[in-house]
């Protein structure tokens, strides 16, 4: 097996651009960051994407990023900064769940490749690196007002503890959702300096998406997580994955409307959410929870998801 820092992750796209084109001694730590695969900070991205557009029509007149009056769309620097701050703190997360679980990796065939497990890069060097990233995502941070900041800041007791509840609970995948959708709180607090129901609902929906789509994604490694006694929802729920991803996808729209209908959402939002209800048909319909490569299409596929209920949001916010 290669285990230089040309060898392609198992979960990465041949087409990646750190493969192609990075150079040969920052691949490893743009590898480290998952910057070769991008869907993380995507899923990430989402719903913080998602909140902002929800609270575009809520921010008081005069704050401190700017909309535009019944378009339902917000600032794009402010998009942009949420942008930036997903894929550093995304980063800056793997980093830290690689230092946690470089034992575990190196006996993973999915994850032996990545360079901690690897020994393309040392521990100082992940340490380092995690420290940057963090550093830059709290860059973005301090632009944000001081509510916003200090909800922020609330995550990071989460984000430490995820690693660790493999290796005792079944349900890690709840502990990654309430890390994931964080951003469901926080881009709403950025806009209107609070918070409000709306936004609870759909970090509450957030967190059950992901107990959906990273099932999928666990269902790649439950072979190799039995033998080194890992846990999972997906080892959990077996085979009886299909009608759970059911309910988990049912939840996740009816709360995601329910947070629409809290902010007196116009009716094109509802149209998109029958588009966003379609897509989640198609991954039960069609997931084979027993083919990995089908299961990393499936849980990609969650990229496109949250792409359809950001416009979904926007368009119902244009009155």
């Amino acid at each position: 097996m290669e285990r230089h820092a040309d060898a392609l992750i198992a979960d990465a796209k041949s087409t990646n651009w750190v493969d192609r084109f990075a150079p040969a001694f920052l691949k490893p730590y743009l590898k480290l960051g998952r910057f070769d695969r991008p869907i993380g900070y995507w899923l990430l991205l989402w719903p913080c994407w998602w909140s902002v557009a929800l609270a575009a029509r809520e921010a008081p007149s005069g704050w401190q990023f700017a909309v535009t009056q019944g378009s339902g769309w917000p600032d794009p620097v402010l998009l942009v900064l949420f942008y930036v701050g997903a894929v550093a703190m995304r980063a800056a997360g793997c980093a830290y769940n690689d230092i946690v679980d470089r034992d575990i990796d190196a006996l993973v065939e999915r994850t032996a490749l990545r360079p901690l497990a690897s020994g393309q890069i040392s521990l100082t060097q992940a340490i380092l690196f995690l420290i940057a990233m963090a550093l830059s995502g709290l860059a973005v941070l301090l632009t944000f007002n001081t509510f916003a900041i200090v909800l922020g800041i609330a995550s990071l007791g989460i984000v430490a503890l995820y690693p660790h509840m493999k290796r005792i609970t079944h349900y890690p995948q709840i502990v990654l959702g309430l890390a994931f959708n964080w951003g469901a709180l926080l881009g709403w607090a950025v806009l209107t300096g609070g918070l409000h129901p709306a936004p609870v609902v759909l970090y509450l929906a957030g967190i059950v998406w992901t107990l959906g789509y990273d099932t999928i994604y666990a269902h790649q490694d439950k072979e190799d997580d039995l033998l080194v006694g890992v846990k999972s929802l997906a080892i959990k729920l077996g085979q009886g994955t299909r009608r759970w991803l059911a309910f988990f996808y049912v939840v996740t729209v009816a709360g995601i409307g329910a947070a629409g209908w809290l902010t007196d959402i116009g009716a094109l939002f509802y149209a998109g959410m029958t588009i966003v209800a379609a897509q989640f048909t198609w991954q039960v319909i069609k997931i084979g929870i027993d083919s990995p490569e089908d299961c990393l299409a499936k849980f990609r596929s969650n990229h496109l998801l949250g792409a359809l209920v950001f416009l979904a949001i926007a368009a119902g916010s244009i009155h």
